[in-house]
């Protein structure tokens, strides 16, 4: 466990300014948290981190240009000393385990209640690991009966974003503009997107995602 100054010095990350308008009302409400800055997509997030080096992060996962994971895998990768606290809408435990594997130290639904978030901050801002009981739970049931041929959990962190992004009906070309790549590297991730998950198209694509909670129809 680190040692914790006070006050809790928390960076926002969510592309809903009334979203976070509502995090800002509950945090401010506790003394002995503080929002440093405030951040509508993962890009604007990481610089910010850079300027301002919050103890926490809080972060949704779908954000327009990079998204959550991608940018907390980038967080880790620079430093080790980012503590990022995931609150999302998804629900399913397959975001929980990429968030987790990409450098997350928490993860929370937005279905949580308010003094959720707030326990996970303090926990977080000591070098704990914290998550949701709600998404334990599922994270627990969902490893006795994953199924490894599915191959979701054998993405790595920017391929799951792309097979993201891909069942949410976006074009290879949207997606390039969207992270910011090129074109024949997110047709490359395609490729082996499709190979990992044994599926032939889009559309199969697409039905393994549903099957699996990733999109919502």
């Amino acid at each position: 466990m680190s040692q914790v100054n006070y006050p809790i010095r928390i960076l926002l990350v969510d592309d809903h300014i009334v979203v976070r308008a509502g995090y800002r009302r509950l945090i401010e409400r506790q003394s002995h948290l503080q929002i440093v800055a405030e951040a509508s997509n993962g890009e604007i997030g990481y610089q910010l981190y850079i300027q301002h080096q919050p103890d926490v992060i809080v972060m949704d996962l779908s954000m327009p240009g990079r998204g959550g994971i991608t940018t907390i895998q980038r967080l880790s990768s620079r430093t080790n000393k980012a503590r990022v606290l995931v609150f999302s809408m998804h629900e399913e435990p397959i975001f929980a385990e990429h968030a987790l594997l990409a450098g997350a130290s928490g993860y929370i639904t937005k279905s949580s209640a308010p003094e959720v978030l707030v326990e996970a901050i303090e926990r977080v801002a000591q070098g704990e690991m914290y998550l949701g009981n709600d998404i334990a739970q599922k994270l627990a049931l969902h490893s006795v009966l994953n199924n490894a041929s599915t191959g979701i959990k054998n993405l790595s962190t920017r391929e799951f974003e792309v097979f993201r992004l891909l069942a949410e009906g976006l074009s290879t070309t949207d997606i390039a503009a969207q992270l910011a790549v090129s074109h024949k590297t997110i047709a490359n991730y395609y490729s082996q997107i499709r190979q990992k998950l044994n599926v032939n198209n889009t559309a199969e694509l697409i039905r393994l995602a549903i099957r699996h909670g990733i999109v919502k129809i």
